[in-house]
């Protein structure tokens, strides 16, 4: 699809969209100011608003049921099921097997993990908005499919203003008025499975406009009817101009992105060449068509080695995967070492692109991972915009994409509301303050903006039901470069529609419905998400800090995170690092919220401590090692027995009957590699737990994401130290089995 005939399609959207407006059946909630009460927001660790989730419900239910008979009835339609029918044997043992079939399955669904409830600690999921649930369910009744606007009228509208929500919230500009000026840089984000389709998609667009200057160049040489673009020049990245004929290959895969972006529509301006011209050429020279064997072999011959995608050793396995399906191998995405913090090593990324820069192999995209979902680190974004600004000045282009599946969603931290309460009027806290990042991951929110593509989960710190994953671009044209259409869902500019761009077909209008709602309610700013999840982010803190307290002195176990204390990561004395836990341990885990931060905001320093401690977000990774007569444990094989046995402890194995779950804490766990994070990384880990160097060996570990905005203040309190004495308790219970299982002389004391 050209750049003209998708405007088009999204100018029918914006008429129909203006035309519902113009009869106050207003869609664009999210202009609107959202509500303040987390309370209303969530359905409640113990059911507390039941009866507002049933009345939500009962009520999409009424309004579906209410919309089968107001278009039936304008026809007179005859109703099928009547009460004859229902006063059937048949009928009657349906709704009962249905009923019974039902209850079955409820009791089943027992077994479940308790998602809301304080004390899971584990994956990156907690419980859903009521928003959420309310817009999905609602939605899911008229089961509109987003691939094709005829198929979802309405939440074809809703994924659209989802998208312009999300990219206001990762920082790119939206324009506020319909049409925009000529040139202006558009974002545009749409709705996803999840984030590893998103991952892939923006490699793939990543992957066709590093190639297309090379098929519109041949285009130009070769084709007739594309002679009258033989003087067509372009903007180099390093500065000047050149003709795009006259460019070796090496410079036509390193143009700038909004460069390449743009050639389709200029091209279209030279007489003689129209869009279908264009759309003619690319269909027999683009890579999207010819595929990478081809385009190499035929016109890329100088270029002898299939371009790159640096990405952090600590990237999610969708990196590889998506690299093998685009046919780069997943041998090219290339790993960056990360250091003792979990962040990608700049001095690392700066070699391997250089050695790509030398060897004359280009770099598609350069990841940065906003929200690790082991380490919950956030990469140095920021020195990787000024990375990439440097080999512009050697006439080296690439992509960068963030990673944001499990952060995106903490930019709202950063957001200012669009309608801000006056001053005095901001509303009470709910009992736990809103936390602000760390100024080194501020400092990488901040640089957004700069991304060319971001994804981002509303299934994950969105608080949405599955699936909701999305992509989002920085300039929103750059998605016609993937657009594929399917003559029997898309008729040719007839139908609006998000649908012809990205890996899926069909999808659920449902899953933008969710997200919509919950944005019109918790918006994607301080007033709202920002908040949400500045609570999440303080009670992790408090997490991190009981963390450090539940093992004494005279334990026969002991916990490490791998997040480092403040002392440890400035290369502070022992005698700092010990005066700061114990500051830790004597001053921030005894108290209550209200007290808590009284003394903070008394205490300077220890804010400081407070604000530092801990992930970059809110998930806390951490090992336990014990110990016996002899000292504390030094062999790997056993730690890792030792936390394997502590995850299957608190967590949930196999399907019981639907029982309700026993375990008194939930945590979900995984390892440190070698493979993934080097010797060293590994190494320095185990030192910490007192392990001997694990000779290629990894190192297994827990996790724990508070995801929970109020375990620190329910109607008893803080009860982070109640959910945390059952860690306490199985770790003693798991140390007595393994000494007693090895045969070892178990500690005593003193």
């Amino acid at each position: 699809m050209t750049t003209h005939d998708s405007k088009a399609h999204f100018a029918n959207v914006l008429t129909a969209f203006h035309a519902a407006e113009q009869k106050n059946d207003r869609l664009d909630l999210l202009n609107a100011k959202g509500t303040p009460s987390l309370a209303g927001w969530f359905i409640g660790p113990m059911g507390e608003n039941e009866e507002v989730m049933q009345k939500m419900v009962g009520k999409a239910v009424a309004a579906n049921a209410g919309a089968r008979r107001e278009y039936g009835e304008q026809f007179h339609d005859p109703v099928y099921v009547t009460d004859e029918i229902k006063a059937s044997t048949e009928y009657k043992t349906t709704i009962d097997a249905l009923e019974a079939q039902l209850d079955h399955m409820l009791h089943a669904l027992h077994g479940s993990i308790p998602l809301s409830s304080y004390r899971n600690q584990s994956h990156m999921y907690w419980d859903c908005t009521m928003p959420g649930f309310v817009g999905y369910f609602a939605a899911m009744l008229y089961n509109q499919n987003n691939v094709a606007a005829e198929a979802s009228p309405v939440t074809t509208l809703l994924e659209i203003e989802v998208g312009k929500d999300l990219a206001r919230m990762l920082g790119y500009q939206v324009p506020e008025t319909d049409p925009v000026t000529k040139g202006t840089i558009v974002p545009w984000a749409h709705i996803t499975c999840d984030g590893s389709v998103a991952n892939a998609e923006s490699m793939w667009a990543a992957r066709n406009l590093t190639y297309l200057p090379v098929s519109l160049a041949n285009a130009i040489k070769l084709e007739p009817s594309m002679a009258a673009a033989k003087d067509f020049t372009v903007t180099l990245v390093q500065g000047g101009t050149a003709k795009l004929i006259e460019l070796d290959n090496w410079s036509l895969m390193n143009l700038g992105v909004d460069e390449v972006i743009n050639m389709s529509p200029r091209l279209q301006e030279i007489p003689g060449i129209t869009a279908d011209t264009v759309k003619a050429v690319l269909n027999k020279y683009s890579v999207q068509n010819i595929g990478l064997a081809d385009m190499h072999r035929t016109y890329i011959r100088d270029v002898t080695q299939l371009p790159v995608i640096m990405a952090p050793s600590t990237r999610h396995y969708s990196w590889p995967k998506g690299a093998a399906l685009l046919g780069l191998g997943a041998n090219n995405v290339h790993s960056t070492y990360v250091d003792l913090d979990g962040r990608m090593m700049m001095d690392h990324l700066r070699e391997q692109i250089e050695t790509c820069y030398q060897n004359r192999q280009p770099v598609l995209e350069v990841v940065a991972v906003m929200g690790t979902t082991e380490e919950s680190s956030v990469d140095p974004l920021a020195d990787i915009v000024a990375l990439r600004e440097e080999y512009r000045k050697k006439g080296m282009e690439f992509t960068i994409h963030v990673d944001g599946a499990w952060g995106g969603y903490f930019a709202s931290i950063l957001r200012k509301p669009r309608h801000p309460e006056p001053d005095g009027q901001q509303g009470a806290q709910e009992h736990t303050p809103a936390m602000v990042m760390s100024d080194y991951v501020t400092r990488q929110y901040e640089a957004l903006e700069h991304a060319d593509t971001q994804t981002v989960d509303p299934h994950k710190a969105g608080f949405i039901p599955y699936p909701a994953g999305a992509l989002c671009y920085r300039n929103g044209a750059m998605r016609d470069l993937i657009a594929f259409t399917a003559p029997v869902v898309f008729h040719g500019g007839v139908d609006p529609t998000v649908g012809v761009y990205g890996i899926e077909g069909s999808k659920p209008g449902a899953a933008a419905a969710g997200v919509y709602l919950s944005h019109a309610i918790i918006r994607p700013d301080q007033s709202g998400y920002g908040k949400l999840l500045g609570k999440c982010i303080f009670n992790s803190k408090r997490f991190y800090a009981q963390l450090m307290d539940i093992a004494g002195e005279n334990e026969c176990f002991k916990v490490v995170p791998f997040q480092r204390l403040p002392a440890q990561k400035q290369g502070k004395s022992d005698a700092e690092i010990a005066a700061q836990l114990a500051m830790i341990r004597n001053e921030i885990v005894p108290r209550e919220n209200d007290e808590l931060i009284e003394y903070l905001a008394a205490n300077p320093d220890a804010q400081d401590v407070f604000r530092e401690m801990g992930s970059d977000q809110n998930i806390v990774t951490y090992s336990l090692n014990f110990r016996t007569a002899d000292g504390w444990n030094s062999d790997v094989a056993l730690a890792n027995d030792f936390n394997t046995a502590m995850f299957q402890a608190l967590s949930i194995g196999t399907y019981d009957g639907g029982t309700v779950p026993k375990q008194p804490m939930f945590v979900t766990s995984s390892s440190f590699e070698v493979s993934d994070y080097g010797q060293a990384f590994v190494d320095a880990f185990g030192a910490r737990l007192s392990l001997a160097p694990t000779q290629g060996k990894g190192i297994n570990f827990l996790v724990s994401t508070t995801q929970d905005p109020w375990v620190t203040a329910t109607a008893k309190g803080n009860w982070l130290p109640i959910v945390l004495e059952a860690m306490k308790q199985t770790a003693i219970d798991q140390t007595k089995l393994i000494v007693a299982k090895n045969n070892l002389r178990p500690w005593t004391g003193g």
